[in-house]
């Protein structure tokens, strides 16, 4: 696995308020956006930013989750898979183009892996 960019995923109440606060004021592009949903990065080290409305995320998530975007997705989770790590989220594509699954640390972090592909129409 590659770990190409580190993200941050909030859940929050409005992304559209979100979203405008952290393009604005601190210097964040749009570079995806759907529904209850934006995914913004700065270009620079800064960690990017993914919003989620409130109830489209997972429940194991808890409005924080610290995502990978990772190369060879598959391998990966059949590698944590077998080494015994739960699964809490299995790989799954979000309509907005992320292919995504999620494992939880044992004080209940969620640790989120995606890696692209393209949006289903």
């Amino acid at each position: 696995m590659q770990i190409t960019v580190s993200t941050v995923s909030l859940t929050v109440d409005d992304v559209n308020a979100s979203r405008a606060f952290f393009t604005s004021h601190l210097g964040y592009q749009e570079i995806a956006a759907a529904d209850g949903f934006a995914s913004l990065t700065r270009g620079d080290a800064a960690v990017d930013i993914v919003l989620l409305r409130g109830g489209t995320e997972d429940p194991h998530s808890a409005g924080f989750a610290l995502a990978f975007t990772v190369t060879g997705i598959e391998g990966e989770e059949r590698r944590l898979r077998d080494r015994g790590v739960a699964i809490t989220t299995p790989l799954r594509k979000e309509p907005w183009g992320e292919r995504l699954f999620q494992v939880t640390d044992p004080s209940g972090v969620v640790v989120r892996f995606v890696e692209w592909a393209s949006p289903t129409r």
